[in-house]
């Protein structure tokens, strides 16, 4: 049976450069800090390492040690622990969001939008599949960043409820962040959840956070700003439901077919 409510939580913070096990005690204190039960804790991209272009020495396979700290901390806390790592398979190296439950990795979805300006194209291979896993009866869309520019490839036809994003987004783009959030949401009636970091990287950009959980109205329900810290916030699918019943622009959306 689908849970009405889903609390959803967001750890922002600084990333110390390409220093996995700082990272990871960082979080470690930061999960252990929060006061109540959150049904999905949600982690930037590249949580351990900051938005690194040198996979060659800091990617990890599918059964290396950040993946099960992720399995340890869905255990430890009965969440859903999701963010995205960088990931080995065979020859290639992944952008990966991985959504981990005690029981086990339950999706894992390669980021589409590969952020050339970075030139993350030339060391990541481009994940080719819409991914969309249920969680407690909720159907959940993850999304990596510069994904979040890609209306298209996003677009809801009635399949998910609530979108994930994760990211290193600058903070001279801040308000293209939180607009293009707002707009996810609006267009795709659903509630959007998205975590950045904050703090500089090794190339002197500095993240403003702004991680923000927003409603099927565009409402902004929750906002961390630019502090570190974790927020949490409670999502109701009776309450998603009701409103597309009510104004249902879905039943006028317009058909289409990606190509990969």
């Amino acid at each position: 049976m689908p849970t009405n409510s889903l609390n959803i939580c967001l750890l922002q913070t600084d990333l110390v450069w390409e220093d996995k096990e700082s990272n990871l005690a960082t979080f470690d204190q930061m999960i252990s800090n929060q006061k109540s039960t959150a049904d999905i804790i949600l982690l930037p991209e590249m949580f351990t390492t900051g938005f690194s272009m040198n996979p060659d020495t800091l990617a990890e396979e599918m059964d290396g040690p950040s993946i099960e700290w992720m399995h340890e901390k869905a255990r430890q806390t009965g969440s859903l622990i999701a963010g995205s790592l960088i990931i080995k398979e065979g020859t290639n190296y992944f952008n990966r969001f991985i959504a981990m439950s005690s029981e086990g990795i339950i999706a894992s979805y390669d980021k589409r939008h590969l952020f050339r300006m970075g030139q993350e194209e030339s060391y990541y291979k481009q994940g080719n599949e819409r991914v969309i896993f249920e969680w407690k009866g909720w159907r959940i869309f993850p999304q990596i960043c510069y994904d979040l520019r890609f209306p298209v490839w996003i677009r809801n036809q009635n399949e998910y409820d609530l979108i994930l994003f994760v990211a290193n987004w600058p903070e001279p783009r801040r308000e293209v962040w939180r607009t293009l959030l707002v707009a996810r949401a609006l267009e795709n009636q659903c509630y959007v959840a998205g975590v950045n970091r904050i703090g500089h990287d090794n190339k002197s950009i500095n993240h403003a956070g702004d991680s923000l959980i927003i409603d099927p109205k565009g409402e902004i329900i929750g906002d961390m700003g630019q502090l570190a810290g974790g927020i949490n916030t409670s999502l109701s699918l009776d309450e998603l439901v009701s409103f597309r019943k009510k104004f249902p622009v879905n039943l006028d959306r317009d058909t289409f077919e990606i190509n990969f």
